[in-house]
């Protein structure tokens, strides 16, 4: 029997048995689901390999802490790494499906908001490849991040139901559940601090499995469910109280109902920090339970586990470690410090201090008081350490959760060279000095599975045709691709896979009511939505684009189509408007008879890892406009250029890496760098003297201001004229002429399919595979084994 008649075989077995279905009877969603089931038994036995492998070896294991693990739809990922990707097309076709359909039935796991939850996934898919032995550690959201749409361009929010119907991936482990408390009070008992939580629940794993490159290695995404204690209180039911007897589950699974509640309120908080303090505490104590199934000493563990808190949302990890060696494992408080600071390392992922989190210490002591009696003891213990230095974990009645997790991690990594370099000068110039070689950097990458391979297959396959397949795990075999940037042949074929993108994504707009031309350039920012990102920066040169095509719509335009995409925290008032603003001026741009024919705005609702993977490959422009200074890397730029997009952008983040890597002149630089940033936030009227230098910015204002598109963006308006802390108005110029020299380059269409060869051919350095080994070499100390 053949491999294919098998694996067809293994489809139509669990359709009938493990769904019930005739193949007469069955639905889309009951051949995506009996595919994934058939893909995932071919999951299994590498799995349980590595396992067993990774306890023969007594290896170092690396814990990855992460509350977002953004991993979208997972069967054509698991698919394309196993090699299945033509024996299942060649299946679904003798069925007579399109396999692509199929495929696309997956709900997108709502478990992250963008770059942060994007990177984890990367990292474990990478860890994977290479054979590193790993867990990620999460939390099981019912709903995730919300579900985005618009109300008369607004943004709405509902909940993700992407676990409404069979989760195939993920395995229920009931035997692995931890009771996690809350509150409650500490008593001394003989010379020992105990603690009493006067609330629980009951953290319940749910296993995924995450198979790496040709199914070699396999890890585990452990993700934890908030369960009550007691799941029914009969008596209550019994008595009338229909509500109150189911209370305690309502309670406990609104710990992992939501990713991220709106924290604006002092519920929200306490939802946050429970949420935060649920999912570390569980996987602390599964970290401890595998260590010591195998070794007794805890001496050694900083020899067997390496735990990387992925920014501050696990950053309590430091003093709960602590906790349990030393209130539960009866280690010395000094040894027990020691021991967690040996173990963990720290992820930095921005340098606004909003975003690095405090907690007030009267939240605090109510909900964790024996976590902030070892905090103030860890404080303690680094200023007797430090006495001339005033470097607290605490200040202005809160706990600073960046400087704990400094305090507490033997390394603590930026994600870029620039944004490393700044955090040693900015949010923790003062510890820097104080631990000079705690810092390094880790520039991020993605995987090209995901985002050459299965994103953009007209490019994969070209690439491979080119230079063979080992790039695929081997990213900077790119390079092979440089001197076929001087090809003509394989300069055309390159340009029909991006125009054949283009129009599968037209086409994508089109069936929502967007229409647009797929020869214009595709001019594409995706992120989140937040004012350092400057989509507001965007949607003024927008306007103004506009306003100069109106007065001269027979000019030497390049057609353009501007798309946006990405979500504003619920409670995050400025960014709602920015978007509300982008939706105003689509809706008057696309309907302008004059000038809809060379500009268009399209925003997609519900920017998630799917839409992304449309987006990308079709791009032509790359929006990283971020004020220098603030973006710590991102990802979505290196998965543009990877994907032969030319990037606008600032030097910020690894913005300045990729352009040193696919060279100045095929990147669009504008704007100051940070140190100019700085030097310009101090003078006095900054904006209102950008604003007066630059008659297209005042005018595009002016229109924001005069009901143009609409009433109710006086804010937006006063915020760029006015004090504007990330320099809308003095990089406005810069960036209309960047623009504009950008439509100058992509008129040359040969030139520019050359640029974005390049672009491709030097972005192999940016593969998150090379950046797992530079955690495992420079922070983790674990090495790669092979399954047995």
């Amino acid at each position: 029997m053949s491999a294919t008649n098998g694996f067809r075989d293994d489809i139509l077995r669990h359709l009938k048995y493990s769904l019930g279905k005739d193949e007469a009877h069955a639905q889309r969603t009951d051949w995506r689901l009996a595919l994934s089931f058939a893909v995932r038994d071919r999951i299994v036995d590498p799995w349980f390999a590595s396992t067993r492998t990774a306890y023969a070896r007594q290896a170092k294991r690396v814990y990855y802490l992460s509350m977002e693990f953004l991993i979208g739809r997972l069967l054509e990922d698991a698919t394309v790494n196993l090699g299945l990707m033509d024996q299942a097309d060649a299946i679904f076709d003798e069925l007579g499906f399109d396999l692509k359909d199929v495929l696309s039935d997956e709900p997108d796991a709502a478990l992250g908001n963008g770059g942060l939850g994007r990177l984890a996934a990367c990292f474990l898919e990478s860890m994977s490849t290479i054979g590193c032995p790993a867990y990620g550690y999460g939390i099981r959201y019912e709903h995730g991040l919300f579900k985005q749409s618009f109300h008369e361009g607004r943004q709405m929010e509902a909940p993700e139901d992407w676990l409404n119907q069979i989760h195939a991936w993920e395995f229920e482990r009931p035997e692995s559940a931890f009771r996690i408390g809350f509150g409650g009070e500490v008593r001394d008992e003989h010379g020992r601090a105990v603690w009493t939580p006067s609330e629980a629940v009951i953290a319940e794993a749910y296993d995924t499995p995450i198979i790496g490159w040709q199914g070699r290695w396999a890890n585990t995404l452990r993700l934890w469910a908030a369960k009550p204690e007691n799941m029914f209180d009969l008596g209550r039911f019994n008595a009338g109280d229909f509500y109150g007897a189911a209370e305690a589950e309502a309670l406990a699974r609104t710990i992992s109902r939501v990713l991220y509640p709106d924290d604006t309120t002092d519920e929200g908080k306490r939802l946050r920090l429970k949420q935060e303090f649920f999912f570390t505490a569980a996987s602390l104590r599964d970290i401890l339970r595998r260590f010591k199934s195998e070794y007794s000493d805890l001496n050694l563990l900083p020899k067997k586990v390496a735990i990387q808190l992925n920014d501050t949302h696990p950053a309590i990890a430091g003093p709960e470690l602590v906790r349990l060696l030393h209130d539960e494992q009866n280690l010395a408080l000094e040894d027990a410090i020691a021991i967690a600071r040996n173990c963990l390392s720290y992820t930095n992922h921005t340098l606004l201090p909003e975003a690095l989190e405090r907690w007030s210490e009267g939240l605090m002591w109510d909900l964790l008081p024996r976590h902030m009696q070892l905090i103030e003891a860890i404080d303690a213990d680094h200023q007797r350490s430090h006495p001339d230095r005033k470097v607290a974990m605490r200040g202005d009645g809160d706990v600073l959760m960046g400087p704990l997790a400094f305090g507490m991690a033997h390394k603590v990594n930026g994600v870029s060279a620039l944004h490393t370099d700044l955090m040693k000068k900015t949010v923790f110039e003062e510890l820097h000095r104080l631990h000079p070689e705690r810092i390094v950097n880790q520039t991020n990458g993605v995987t090209p599975r995901r985002w050459v391979q299965a994103a953009n297959p007209r490019l994969s396959g070209l690439i491979t045709e080119a230079i063979g397949d080992a790039w695929i795990e081997d990213l900077e075999q790119l390079e092979k691709l440089v001197p076929l940037a001087d090809d003509a042949a394989f300069r055309e074929r390159f340009d029909a896979a991006k125009r054949a993108n283009k129009a599968d994504l037209a086409q994508y707009f089109s069936e929502r009511d967007m229409p647009v031309d797929p020869d214009a350039m595709f001019d594409v920012q995706i992120k989140r939505i937040h004012e350092y990102k400057r989509q507001h920066l965007n949607i003024l040169e927008t306007i103004a684009l506009w306003q100069a095509i109106r007065d001269d719509p027979q000019g030497d335009w390049v057609p353009r189509v501007k798309i946006f995409g990405g979500k504003a925290a619920p409670g995050y008032f400025f960014a709602k408007e920015i978007i509300h603003l982008i939706n105003a001026v689509a809706d008057k741009i696309n309907a302008d008879p004059d000038t809809s024919h060379l500009l268009k705005v399209a925003y997609p609702a519900n920017y998630n890892v799917t839409l992304a993977e449309r987006l990308i490959p079709a791009a032509e422009l790359s929006e990283q406009i971020s004020t220098a200074g603030k973006e710590a890397s991102g990802t979505g730029n290196m998965k543009f250029s990877l994907n032969g997009a030319l990037t606008i952008g600032t030097l910020d983040g690894a913005n300045v890496e990729i352009r040193n890597l696919v060279g100045a002149e095929n990147f669009f630089l504008f704007g100051m760098d940070a140190s100019e940033v700085v030097a310009r936030r101090a003078v006095e009227g900054h904006a209102a003297q950008a604003i007066e230098a630059d008659p297209r910015l005042a005018r595009a204002l002016d229109a924001v201001r005069s009901g143009t598109f609409g009433e109710g963006f006086e804010g937006i308006v006063d915020n760029v004229s006015g004090h504007d802390y990330f320099l809308v108005a003095s990089d406005f110029t810069d960036f209309y002429r960047a623009q504009r020299d950008v439509e100058t380059a992509y008129r040359d269409r040969d030139a520019w399919i050359r640029m974005a060869v390049l672009n491709t051919a030097r972005s192999g350095w940016f593969s998150s595979d090379r950046t797992i080994r530079g955690y495992m070499d420079d922070i983790w100390h674990a090495r790669a084994i092979a399954a047995e």
